[in-house]
């Protein structure tokens, strides 16, 4: 399936959890980016009707419960939406390369520019008097923005692309320019890696994002190499940073019905008139913040003061970035 063709299923499917109503095609075409089309053109309209029946039969083929109906007796066009009992999942417990997974992928939802496509569609339907309700999509959880090389770096991986960067380790003062062919951008312990093969070493690297100065430069043309089947660039990643012991104890509250994933990592709930007070095994401070700070007010961080520590800083970048 096109990149073109996913972001405007997943619009589609959005717009049509985010209101309790029955709309229409023409609501739909006038609301959800990748529709756009002149009604008054005949040829125009009929590619329209096709792209959304074919959009239809895919999204009910993926197991998506599309209710076809009319919001009252007086309407004649039949309207569709997303019935929201049927389309929720119960409550899962994910292993932790599962729960990594989900992670990654959320991430790219949001740098994809999906999340901001949707939200114009959103405000579309609001401006066209129909009621949305903002809760209805909040399946997976507010994050915090990735690093600037990762949009380069992912296009490159993608495109099979050779690329060229400054990086600064810690213990070098001037950073080294480095030429690398991306397999992937993938995140471990809160933050984000690009593995490929590196050019100068003739050999596998990974390179921390945040560590990456100034812009991400392509290199040569696309379909210039190919990665190695079924590379596991998590392990690469891991076998680099070395194995973290969870020695750490947090202590946090969580209100009733939020942090999922912080219930399941935690090793103790006491339920208190403000909110659960977990306690959460942890390694690496920064990493367990980035997770924190995606929670917003719903999650308080009571101690140590390094986990404090460092969500105050991440809320600090995510102003500076705002």
């Amino acid at each position: 399936m096109s990149r073109t063709r996913t972001e405007r299923l997943v619009n589609l499917v959005i717009c049509l959890l985010s209101t309790r109503r029955f709309l229409t095609a023409a609501q739909i075409a006038a609301t959800v980016p990748g529709y756009e089309h002149d009604p008054e053109d005949p040829r125009d309209h009929e590619a329209f009707q096709r792209k959304f029946e074919r959009d239809k039969a895919e999204l009910r083929e993926l197991g998506v419960p599309l209710e076809t109906g009319t919001a009252s007796v007086f309407d004649q066009e039949p309207g569709y939406r997303i019935a929201h009992r049927e389309y929720a999942l119960p409550d899962i417990l994910l292993e932790p390369d599962e729960a990594a997974a989900v992670g990654i992928a959320a991430r790219l939802w949001q740098h994809a520019g999906l999340a901001a496509a949707a939200s114009s569609g959103l405000a579309k339907l609001r401006a066209a008097g129909v009621e949305v309700d903002p809760q209805a999509t909040l399946g997976v959880e507010p994050i915090v923005t990735v690093d600037p090389a990762f949009g380069p770096l992912a296009a490159a991986a993608r495109d099979r692309r050779a690329v060229t960067f400054s990086y600064r380790v810690p213990e070098v003062d001037d950073p080294a320019t480095r030429r690398l062919e991306p397999w992937g951008v993938v995140c471990w312990r809160g933050r984000w890696y690009v593995v490929g093969h590196d050019r100068d070493r003739g050999a596998t690297r990974c390179f921390r994002l945040s560590r990456i100065v100034g812009a991400v430069r392509p290199v040569g043309r696309a379909e210039a190499f190919v990665p190695p089947e079924n590379v596991d660039l998590i392990s690469h990643v891991a076998k680099w940073s070395g194995p973290v012991a969870h020695n750490g104890r947090a202590t946090v509250v969580v209100k009733q019905g939020r942090g999922a994933m912080l219930r399941r990592w935690a090793t103790d709930t006491v339920p208190g008139p403000d909110g659960d007070r977990l306690t959460i095994p942890y390694g690496d401070a920064e990493y367990l913040a980035s997770k924190l700070v995606g929670y917003g007010p719903d999650v308080k961080v009571e101690g140590p003061p390094e986990v404090r520590e460092a969500v105050i800083q991440r809320l600090k970048e995510v102003v500076a970035r705002s």
